[in-house]
């Protein structure tokens, strides 16, 4: 009996090696038989089936090294960066994966947080912050060098777990990483092997909706790591990598008043744009970058004003004209359908193109283009002078996973219907109405309750600072989950 299992145990170990093991090649005998990362992390498989059970089933890594084997050799050609436009598949898996905290078996949000790392000890510092969104819808996340204490403070491995459970939230959706790297010196510089090994880290899920990387106030440091690094990364990665030599230059891919921009790093770039005036006999220096517009806005403008003056301006109507013409496109059966309707980011030029139109009063044709209305509706929110949900509620909507379930109802009523001011109300009660009708398409466009969230809920609550700190962005998404599952309760009809 022994000799018969001993047989079908080797039967079964020889398939199992047959069917798992790994590509031959001259490194076969090693641990990581592709030292260059960009096959793996970076590639794209042009497939034409759903490798999303591939990549989820549990203890079948092997599979999916197999699926990246078979399709190496493929060519895929991706835009620059700067061009904006967004080629790439969208993947399911990354729709359908759920938010940080949720638990789809239990509640909405889980309760109980007690396995999760405290970072408190590396926020505390400020070295990464998430500040909005770009010209093109993307979430933008900064990372600040002059806020990196000394080696011997902070631990580098713990600033990578770190970075990377802040990059979790994000990485589901399109986003942009600027990096300040004024400030890096010998006492807080991290090791290249450190480099290298945060490279390693940030795989494939990471870099795939990461689409923009700003490398502000390059040095000579940064042009010796990309040369030593420029042999292991692939040329798709190192498109997504632009230089910003001074502020000015980030204005026409970002907002700088959104922007947590550290004073060192502002007074360095004034410091930079002194030489360089000097240097032109320019006659006046030039002006912070950071100094807001002061610019009177015009009667028809909708974007950066606030929701009383668009009211004023449109003969009283509750729901401003762009938001209207947005929701009404977007609610055609094609737009619901759409997989990954606002998770996409669009055409940056395009984009500003049809806000100027807007804000001059034109009129102004979406062409088919479901994530030009999409980028565009997200947009309007995040540029109102006041988040729709008002500063005022911002400290009870982060307190938020702190009540009591059976309180919540009665609670998220009284700041919906008794604080909320009748335009906001009114505004959010048309967009979240809006909202269930892509929930109720989410088995086609993969857009739930959660999802919906973690998109919307930013541009609805932040702080009167414009920043979005990382101990709020579990309660303002749960809130706003919340919101969506019970609008048919919360809202008057």
């Amino acid at each position: 009996m022994d000799v018969i299992k001993n047989h079908i145990s080797a039967i079964i170990t020889k398939l199992f090696g047959i069917f798992f093991r790994c590509p031959p090649g001259p490194q076969n005998d090693h641990e990581d038989p592709y030292p260059s990362l960009s096959d793996y992390h970076d590639y794209e498989p042009n497939l034409e089936f759903d490798d999303t059970e591939l990549q989820n089933a549990t203890g079948e890594t092997g599979l999916e090294e197999k699926v990246e084997v078979l399709s190496c050799g493929l060519d895929y050609l991706e835009s620059p960066v700067s061009d904006g436009t967004i080629e790439e598949n969208f993947e399911e898996e990354l729709v359908d994966a759920p938010p940080y905290g949720y638990d789809s078996l239990t509640s909405p949000f889980l309760e109980d947080e007690e396995d999760e790392e405290d970072f408190r000890d590396v926020s505390k510092y400020g070295i990464v912050e998430v500040v909005g969104d770009d010209t093109a819808g993307r979430r933008v996340i900064v990372v600040s060098a002059c806020r990196l204490p000394s080696s011997k403070e902070l631990d580098h491995k713990r600033l990578l777990r770190y970075l990377m459970y802040t990059l979790d939230k994000f990485v589901e959706q399109d986003y942009s990483l600027v990096y300040f790297h004024y400030g890096l010196t010998s006492k807080n510089k991290p090791a290249l092997s450190w480099l290298w090994q945060a490279y390693r880290a940030f795989d494939r899920k990471y870099k795939k909706n990461l689409k923009a990387l700003y490398l502000v106030h390059p040095t000579n440091f940064i042009r010796v790591v990309w040369q030593i690094f420029r042999a292991v990364i692939s040329a798709k990665f190192g498109r997504k990598v632009m230089y910003v030599n001074y502020l000015h230059e980030l204005r026409q891919h970002l907002n700088l008043d959104q922007l947590s921009i550290p004073q060192p790093v502002l007074e360095h770039d004034e410091r930079l744009m002194v030489k360089v005036n000097s240097r032109n006999n320019a006659s006046n220096t030039s002006q912070p970058a950071s100094s807001p517009s002061t610019q009177v806005p015009i009667p028809t403008q909708q974007f950066g004003v606030s929701l009383q003056f668009i009211k004023e301006h449109n003969g009283g109507q509750a729901i401003p004209p762009i938001v209207q013409q947005c929701v009404e496109f977007l609610s055609t059966p094609d737009a619901l359908e759409t997989e990954g309707l606002f998770r996409r980011s669009a055409n940056v030029s395009l984009v500003k193109e049809m806000q100027n139109r807007i804000n001059q009063g034109l009129v102004v044709e979406f062409n088919g283009d479901v994530h030009i209305a999409a980028v565009l509706l997200k947009t309007f929110l995040r540029d109102l002078e006041e988040p729709l949900m008002t500063f005022d509620l911002y400290d009870e909507i982060t307190q938020f996973q702190s009540i009591a379930k059976e309180d919540r109802p009665r609670q998220v009523k009284i700041l919906i219907l008794e604080k909320l001011p009748e335009d906001n109300y009114q505004v959010l009660k048309y967009i979240v109405q809006f909202l269930s009708k892509v929930m109720d398409r989410c088995d086609l466009n993969k857009m739930t309750s959660s999802n919906l969230a973690v998109v919307f809920g930013p541009n609805l609550v932040w702080s009167p600072n414009g920043q979005l700190s990382l101990s709020a962005i579990a309660p303002i998404n749960m809130f706003t989950d919340f919101v969506l599952v019970h609008h048919d309760q919360i809202f008057i009809i």
